[in-house]
């Protein structure tokens, strides 16, 4: 039987229609690949501020607990017993040094200086008696009248008139002195407290009356780390102890809506001189004027010292500083300009500074600026750091293609420019 050429020719021509259209459908598969590699745009560098680490002084500004004394403050003290005649201030109020206090009954001791005051007087006779005596057997003795034993009698009796005397006067000053202890007086100036007896009360010393509370200036006593004393032990060393020694004293809970917490602005005074074995602190006092009057001795405040130096240190901008997966991390600039993480261990913060302990070295580029927008392997494009700290930023989910006039649908102006562009098409 012959073969029907006319199907072979139709099956032979189906065939190689079928392998054209399947090898066009593979082109076309093939150039939408390439031309869908081909417009991917690589990521552009990203423009950050970088700093070069080195070793450097900063100055931190530490707080501590204190309480407020006053190393002034006297117990007034009743010091001769009788009974209380008056008190002559207003409990409570402000008096001076020197200022009449109370009065304790003076007749009793009135009656002793004059009784010590006659003692006096009769002894002072005796001495003059004596005395006359002593030259009239001085004079005889040498006209051989009388004996030496008179002469040395007479001598003997001069010298006993004069003891008497001297005793006679040192009774009448302790009586005066005693008197002079009826009038209770104000040892210093300052605020005075309640009276501790009723007028009208005997007095039994020692007996406590009064205390009076100088106000002006105020000490205020705290302790600081040993680390801290250390510090500034250094800086008295190396810098003016004016500038070293700036203390502030904030009192917590009197600010209000319209105002800060109060303040006083004083010099340390007193840094101890061993450390507390345990509690690991040196004691300290500092000194303020308090001329509004409105700190009060027991009451708890807070110390602040502005100027505790970290001498050669590392330190990078706070924003510097970011958390990873393995604790806190700074990006670093390689040598082919790409930004990778490096791990450090933290130090204290110094106001917009953070100091780092551990993981970097001098030489190194930290990031400091666009921290959100950056990832490791990133393409940096380093820019000189100015010196000031940039300000925080939310960068979460930004990258260099979001910006307003973007192509490709990203950014808000180019999803906008796409849709125009959509319809403009469509028309």
């Amino acid at each position: 039987m012959r073969p029907n050429l006319k199907n072979c020719t139709l099956g032979f021509g189906g065939a190689l229609l079928l392998s054209l259209v399947l090898a066009g459908c593979g082109g076309d598969d093939q150039q939408s690949a390439k031309q869908q590699g081909g417009g991917q745009q690589q990521k552009p560098p990203a423009k950050a501020e970088v700093m070069e680490v080195e070793a450097h002084d900063v100055a931190l500004s530490k707080e501590y607990p204190a309480q407020v004394r006053s190393n002034r403050e006297v117990t007034v003290m009743g010091r001769v017993e009788g009974v209380l005649e008056a008190r002559h201030y207003r409990e409570g109020s402000m008096v001076e040094k020197g200022d009449k206090l109370f009065t304790i009954e003076q007749a009793p001791y009135e009656a002793t200086v004059k009784q010590n005051q006659a003692d006096v007087q009769s002894a002072q006779a005796e001495v003059s008696r004596a005395k006359r005596d002593a030259e009239r057997y001085a004079r005889l003795y040498n006209q051989n009248s009388v004996s030496q034993q008179q002469r040395d009698q007479a001598k003997a009796d001069l010298s006993t008139a004069q003891a008497a005397l001297a005793q006679a006067r040192a009774a009448l000053d302790s009586a005066q002195i005693n008197l002079s202890y009826t009038e209770v007086n104000a040892p210093v100036s300052g605020m005075i407290s309640l009276s501790e007896i009723n007028v009208g009360n005997l007095v039994q010393p020692p007996q406590e009356l009064a205390t009076i509370t100088p106000l002006n200036p105020i000490e205020v006593r705290f302790s600081l780390p040993a680390d801290d004393a250390f510090s500034l032990r250094q800086q008295r060393q190396k810098e003016d102890e004016g500038a070293t020694d700036t203390v502030i004293l904030t009192a917590p809970g009197t600010e209000s809506a319209s105002r800060d917490a109060l303040q006083l602005r004083g010099k340390l005074d007193f840094l101890g001189s061993r450390v507390d074995e345990s509690t690991s602190t040196v004691q300290a006092e500092a000194v303020f004027q308090n001329d509004d009057q409105l700190f009060l001795p027991g009451q708890f405040v807070r110390i602040s010292l502005p100027h505790v130096m970290r001498y050669d240190v590392y330190a990078v901008p706070a924003i510097a500083v970011t958390e990873g997966l393995k604790g806190p991390q700074v990006f670093v600039v390689n040598g082919e300009g790409k930004a990778e993480s490096r791990f450090v261990s933290l130090g204290e913060i110094a106001g917009d500074w953070q100091i780092i302990t551990e993981g970097l070295k001098p030489g190194d580029r930290v990031v400091v600026s666009g921290i959100g927008s950056i990832s490791a392997g990133d393409q940096i494009d380093a820019q000189p750091f100015t010196g000031k700290v940039p300000a925080p930023q939310n960068n979460a989910g930004e990258n260099p293609s979001q910006e307003p006039d973007a192509k490709g649908g990203e950014g808000v102006e180019g999803a906008r420019r796409d849709a125009q562009d959509g319809q403009n098409g469509a028309n």
